[in-house]
């Protein structure tokens, strides 16, 4: 993650209090009209919609056109076109995760050989669907030769984004990632969290990645058990999550390093910028304090899913 722009530390004595070696100083309690008034996050879910075939453009070709495409284009098997909303999830962890989730609407599950028996190590059977078998060059044709699928995919629909205070009802710290946008770093970061005993990863819901298969590859399995909130204004988040009694921190290499052991007796939000840009400013001013990663190496920063575990591991080791 690089470092932010240099900037003021957010004014104020609450957040002095964190960053001294006398301990951190008590926020003052939080007024209940304040509360009322920050819970903007989203809540609805995403809509559901009917199996079947997808809507299709204008044909370009007349109706007799098939008969005269290659025999072997018709023999190809299913392709990645999906029901609006859905997506494919694919590699044996997600698809595996996925399955025992009560929560995921499922559509068709299709496997290689190999890949039922291996998902059957993990799963046991009858699976929530049925199978259907196909070969590995035919999922290679569907998905594209360069996704690691491991031979099982799997058709589901989104999670919906559950609302904050169902998430905080969870024990344990909280991420919140401002403008992290590459779906393999929040994906690892879920896998992070859920290492970690993370009740929630917190995104905004216009600059974050959607629900994909590459995102959740990375999370192998995570994105099922850490729950993914979408929130429609980060900075008014924060001060639903403060008003809620958690501490928010910052990340930025411009700050005192982050101590687990002077936090250990609050409940964190952990606040990540985007790579390159670190966080916005007004995201960085309604955190309560900032921190940063004790480096002593050579480089200047950190993939923000690499920030993120060590920041986890500062932060649950204390």
């Amino acid at each position: 993650m690089k470092p932010p722009s240099h900037g003021s530390r957010p004014r104020g004595a609450s957040h002095g209090g964190a960053q001294g070696h006398g301990g951190p100083t008590p926020r003052p309690p939080a007024r209940a009209d304040a509360h009322a008034k920050a819970t903007t996050f989203h809540q609805t879910p995403r809509p559901a919609h009917a199996a079947g075939a997808p809507e299709r453009g204008p044909q370009r070709n007349p109706p007799s056109a098939p008969q005269n495409r290659p025999r072997a284009e018709a023999q190809r098997g299913p392709r990645a076109e999906t029901p609006g909303g859905a997506i494919w999830l694919y590699g044996i962890h997600p698809v595996a995760a996925a399955l025992a989730n009560p929560a995921r609407r499922l559509r068709r599950l299709l496997l290689t050989e190999e890949a039922e028996k291996n998902l059957a190590a993990r799963l046991r059977p009858p699976f929530s669907v049925q199978p259907e078998r196909i070969e590995r060059d035919r999922l290679d044709h569907m998905l594209g030769r360069d996704v690691v699928h491991q031979g099982a995919a799997l058709l589901a629909d989104p999670l919906a984004s559950p609302p904050l205070v169902q998430v905080l009802e969870r024990s344990g710290p909280l991420l919140v990632l401002d403008q992290v946008t590459d779906p393999r770093n929040v994906g690892a970061i879920l896998r992070s969290a859920a290492a970690f005993g993370v009740a929630g990863v917190i995104t905004q819901d216009r600059h974050a990645p959607e629900e994909t298969g590459a995102l959740a590859k990375a999370a192998s399995g995570a994105l099922e058990t850490v729950p993914l909130i979408r929130a429609v204004n980060l900075a008014r988040t924060l001060i639903a999550l403060k008003a809620a009694n958690v501490w928010c921190v910052g990340l930025a290499a411009d700050a005192p390093a982050l101590r687990g052991t002077s936090l250990a007796q609050r409940r964190v939000a952990l606040v990540l910028g985007a790579e390159g840009e670190g966080m916005r400013r007004l995201t960085r001013d309604t955190c309560d304090e900032l921190a940063g990663l004790a480096m002593r190496g050579t480089m200047e920063s950190l993939n923000v899913s690499a920030a993120a575990t060590l920041a986890l591991y500062e932060l649950t080791r204390g």
